[in-house]
């Protein structure tokens, strides 16, 4: 036989056994009788014209009724989506030892930023949290408070100069966005990044750039997510080698710094530092990783979080004089000064802002891995070992047998006594349990510091031009991504 007919035999043989094996594994949910749709390669249940976020809203939607979970393939990988609020509330608290770790992708030697505290398997995700925990204490958020309100009052200045020049329409991502970046890069790093002076300004620019630019093709993506553990011993990388280089750059420079000057700085940095002189301390790359994190999910995530409540506020007129009357009185009680103990004191700032992140989280969905099979309640209902966990945060705080009346904005949702009468698994857009968000109380304070400095100072409206901002807001878990641009007037 001719070498080329052999060779064509071998990769018949070979193509054909492929398609057994992906057709066997895409069975697995029917051959359990666990509702499902039918999944495809190479997506499994995420096709092309979708992503990830709208493929989870369509299957809890669809069988949310059926029982407490879903079957689902994210590519290749099996999952489930969770339904029952008291399954989620078991893995995330009461069996957390049976969901500690999330699934994703990270490589320490490789693409040292992917190794971070959010990423981390189990064990090193311990070890850091403890370490790193005492930086999001009470006291430390406190000490930070000043730092946060000074650019908070550049941020009005700014916002003053942006509506003298265009009229008072303004898209609100790029100028809290800077916000963002300067109260992460002073907090985080001790740099004052200076974006609210400048937009042009080296921090902003070059995070902006640099963390918009895909490393690989959306298929590469989506076989690294679905194998990550594969992905880790062929030496692959997430993140862009420029941005690599320079967030370590930037911490192994202003670690020479400090420790050449003696300098001492109230940073998320410090703490770092002091970690990395004990023995067996943390490495310039290992520090660079966890800076990282906590500066990429306050930028994104806290940029989208202050621009949709002011959305939503610029939406409910009645909702926003209602808080900025309690920012007056709160503010005539503490003699016009805005204090750590004044801001705490704002209760309705803080139902809208839970309001807020209930109608629009920031995170879609939460990821768990299960360790070992799990039986829940319902006795044809196991995970098995391995299964990726999708809570689907969206779905739940946008369902109206959870929530009545969704879409209507109502800040009342979060009284008290409601709050206590709903399972806790409800609301997540901080996760819950004990890998929930470290950084819980820094990106509430500088959320918080920038509703009560803008609310105090200006009215917003949303703008006659409905083709600049969609009503509604696309589901789609990047509320930053987008542009979305209000009418703004001065008090």
């Amino acid at each position: 036989m001719a070498l080329w007919v052999y060779t064509i035999n071998i990769f018949l043989a070979a193509f054909a056994t492929a398609l057994i094996l992906i057709k066997r594994r895409f069975s697995y949910w029917k051959r359990r009788e666990i509702p499902h749709d039918e999944p495809h390669f190479p997506g499994g249940n995420i096709d092309c014209s979708s992503n990830t976020s709208k493929s989870v809203q369509r299957n809890y939607n669809k069988f949310k009724t059926t029982g407490p979970f879903g079957g689902f393939f994210i590519n290749l990988h099996r999952a489930v989506v969770l339904y029952d609020l008291d399954l989620i509330k078991d893995v995330l608290v009461k069996d957390f030892h049976n969901f500690p770790e999330r699934g994703l992708f990270h490589n320490e030697k490789d693409d040292p930023l992917s190794a971070n505290l959010f990423r981390l398997d189990e064990t090193k995700w311990k070890q850091l949290r403890s370490q790193l925990s005492p930086s999001f204490s009470g006291i430390k958020m406190k000490d930070m408070f000043l730092t946060i309100l000074s650019i908070g009052q550049k941020l009005v200045q700014a916002l003053d100069d942006v509506i003298d020049v265009e009229n008072s329409t303004v898209e609100m991502n790029e100028i809290i966005g800077r916000y963002v970046t300067d109260v992460n890069g002073n907090c985080v790093f001790g740099l004052d990044c200076n974006s609210l002076n400048d937009k042009n300004a080296d921090f902003f620019r070059t995070i902006k750039s640099i963390s918009g630019t895909k490393l690989h093709s959306k298929i590469v993506n989506s076989l690294i997510s679905s194998f990550p553990k594969l992905a880790q011993k062929l030496r692959m990388r997430e993140t862009h080698e420029d941005l690599n280089d320079f967030f370590i750059r930037i911490v192994r420079e202003t670690i020479e710094y400090r420790e050449k000057n003696s300098v001492k700085h109230n940073d998320f940095l410090s703490l770092m530092i002091e970690l990395k002189n004990i023995d067996g301390g943390l490495s310039i790359e290992q520090m660079s990783g966890q800076t990282f994190a906590y500066f990429s999910a306050g930028f994104e995530n806290s940029t989208a979080a202050i621009v949709v409540t002011l959305y939503e506020l610029a939406l409910n007129q009645d909702v926003q004089d209602k808080l900025r009357d309690e920012i007056t009185n709160r503010m005539e009680k503490f003699r016009q000064k805005l204090s750590f103990d004044c801001m705490m004191e704002m209760r309705y700032l803080k139902k809208v802002v839970k309001e807020s992140l209930r109608k629009h989280p920031v995170v879609p969905y939460l990821l768990r891995l299960a360790k070992n099979d799990y039986q829940t309640s319902h006795p044809k209902y196991v995970i098995p070992s391995q299964t990726l966990i999708i809570i689907p945060i969206e779905a739940i705080q946008n369902d109206p047998d959870v929530y009545p009346e969704p879409d209507h904005f109502d800040p009342e949702r979060f009284r008290s006594e409601e709050i206590h009468q709903r399972n806790i698994a409800a609301w997540l857009p901080f996760g819950v349990g004990p890998r929930h968000c470290i950084g819980l109380r820094f990106a509430k304070m500088q959320i918080y510091v920038a509703l009560i400095l803008l609310i105090s100072s200006y009215r917003f409206y949303t703008t006659c031009d409905c083709d600049r901002t969609a009503n509604p807001l696309p589901v789609d878990g990047k509320k930053s991504s987008g542009q979305i641009y209000l009418r703004v007037e001065r008090i």
